[in-house]
């Protein structure tokens, strides 16, 4: 237990791996114990891996306007991009990556077999 000012008490965790790296884990939940951290810290690699593949994947930090309607809508079609990425991965059991590259595959072979096709 720790003394922050300004804060109150809160728990650390001191986590050593089997390499020797070490983190820490801070909580104001006082009663926390080394089961429920591990139980979060398996939730929060979950969250961790929803953000890489938002951004990895469905380009949500990409977006260049400047309207907040603009950016929203951006954000908005980036989720629903990777809601269907997330869904077709369930379904058939392929990655998002396989995913990805299968939609830019047939994107490619349609445009190399009418390369005069444009979307204005």
């Amino acid at each position: 237990m720790v003394h922050f000012r300004a804060y109150g008490f809160v728990k650390v965790f001191r986590i050593v791996s089997k390499d020797g790296d070490t983190q820490h884990w801070v909580t104001d939940v006082q009663d926390m114990d080394e089961s429920k951290r591990e139980e979060l810290a398996k939730k929060s690699w979950k969250i961790e891996g929803y953000h890489r593949g938002i951004k990895q994947f469905c380009g949500v930090e990409k977006c260049q306007a400047r309207k907040e309607e603009s950016q929203r809508a951006h954000i908005l079609f980036s989720l629903r991009a990777f809601l269907r990425l997330e869904l077709q991965r369930v379904k058939s059991g392929i990655s998002w990556f396989e995913s990805a590259m299968k939609i830019r595959r047939v994107a490619v072979t349609v445009y190399l077999n009418n390369p005069l096709y444009t979307v204005n």
